[in-house]
């Protein structure tokens, strides 16, 4: 018997890329984000490989991608919106949803899941009472649950803000938000010794000094 060919139908229309917020930036805004920008830029010898730190910048003003964001960084790099766009939703750091103050994410990929990964995700969407994906009320705290944190040797995983808290357990996770929502954010597992916010985050990737007052 003869194999038949399988044929994937093209005719669906691709759903547009979009992104909310405001269109454009207040004029103080405007100003400043131009005056940090004009620092990034200044480091490449191509503007546009500016793209990456400029799209961290304008999520630490935002907390997400706005369509202010995007248009900025299309205007500063001489790129259109298009080009930006395509980057931007390529990375998944790049948030276009708004984002909590804390950016929790569980890895639930292979190892982490086998260990508890995703009865820890479980637990943390029912004791916030938001799914994956979703922003607490108060915007303290967005929960994502994660393919990968690279890092199975620590399974299970749970980052805030891109930082690592290793070898979680549903309670110790649990005792994480609390902390986080109480306002008194604990020490990662290693690297730096303590968190700073989802937007003050993006402005460290953006490659510029922590503000004042970015550490409680």
């Amino acid at each position: 018997m003869t194999a038949q060919p399988v044929f994937f139908s093209t005719t669906e229309p691709t759903p547009p890329i979009a992104f909310d917020g405001p269109a454009e930036y207040p004029a103080e805004v405007l100003a400043s984000l131009t005056a940090e920008s004009d620092e990034i830029v200044a480091r490449y010898p191509e503007s546009r490989s500016a793209l990456l730190p400029l799209l961290h910048l304008v999520q630490s003003e935002d907390g997400y991608l706005t369509r202010a964001g995007i248009g900025f960084c299309a205007d500063r790099l001489r790129l259109t919106t298009a080009q930006v766009a395509a980057v931007a939703t390529f990375y998944s750091m790049y948030r276009r949803e708004p984002t909590g103050e804390y950016l929790v994410g569980v890895c639930t990929n292979t190892l982490c899941a086998v260990m508890g990964g995703d009865r820890i995700l479980a637990d943390l969407s029912e004791l916030l009472g938001v799914a994956p994906g979703e922003t607490t009320p108060d915007g303290s705290i967005t929960l994502e649950h994660v393919e990968c944190n690279a890092a199975c040797d620590h399974a299970p995983v749970v980052m805030v803000n891109w930082e690592f808290f290793d070898s979680q357990t549903p309670e110790s996770a649990a005792r994480i938000v609390a902390d986080l929502r109480s306002g008194r954010p604990p020490a990662p597992s290693r690297g730096t010794p303590s968190l700073c916010t989802f937007r003050q985050t993006a402005r460290l990737l953006a490659g510029l000094a922590e503000q004042p007052g970015a550490r409680p």
